[in-house]
């Protein structure tokens, strides 16, 4: 069964909302190229493209019941998409393939007792800055940075739409950099 018409797409939207596991399955059979391409076109990376779908489909039939216009599921699906591609890619570090030279090099370079101070002394300066931050800003910067967390995640820690968060952290890092420069209390 193959949605050719906006009408059988809304018949298999609402199927699987109601629970129908068959219309689940011919939702991911007809969208699961789409939501792969999006991925793949962000993350070029075949591997991360097709975690990122697994993960799109999960997200998509946690929040179906949600959906309050289910004609828009094309549409819903794909935002989705994009937004996971792009939060994976922003949360991954690129990878690099090195030798095994280039790792038993770095690990018989000795350690330069100055630097190994002045990288101490930064991260006091940071810790104290944080420290000096007012106590929602420091919360956000720790959730973001130190933690890992989402900005989804935090939106649902905070209580706080994902754009008020966006805010927040573009706020706590200009006032961190505040700190860090002038070392004086915000």
């Amino acid at each position: 069964m193959i949605a050719e018409t906006e009408n059988e797409l809304l018949k298999l939207v609402l199927a699987t909302q109601r629970g129908d596991q068959d219309a689940a399955n011919e939702l991911v059979r007809q969208f699961e190229p789409m939501v792969f391409s999006v991925a793949l076109k962000r993350l070029r990376n075949r591997s991360e493209a097709s975690e990122v779908a697994q993960e799109v489909f999960i997200q998509v039939f946690r929040k179906l019941d949600q959906l309050r216009e289910p004609e828009r599921f094309a549409g819903w699906i794909k935002k989705i998409a994009v937004r996971m591609s792009i939060n994976r890619a922003v949360r991954k570090p690129p990878e690099t393939l090195q030798s095994n030279e280039t790792f038993q090099a770095l690990k018989i370079e000795p350690t330069n007792p100055l630097e190994e101070i002045l990288k101490d002394e930064r991260a006091d300066q940071v810790r104290g800055s944080l420290n000096r931050l007012r106590d929602l800003d420091r919360k956000t910067l720790i959730a973001f940075y130190f933690e890992g967390q989402s900005l989804k995640e935090m939106s649902d820690q905070f209580e706080s739409p994902i754009g008020t968060i966006k805010r927040r952290l573009h706020t706590a890092r200009n006032r961190l950099k505040e700190e860090l420069l002038n070392g004086s209390a915000i």
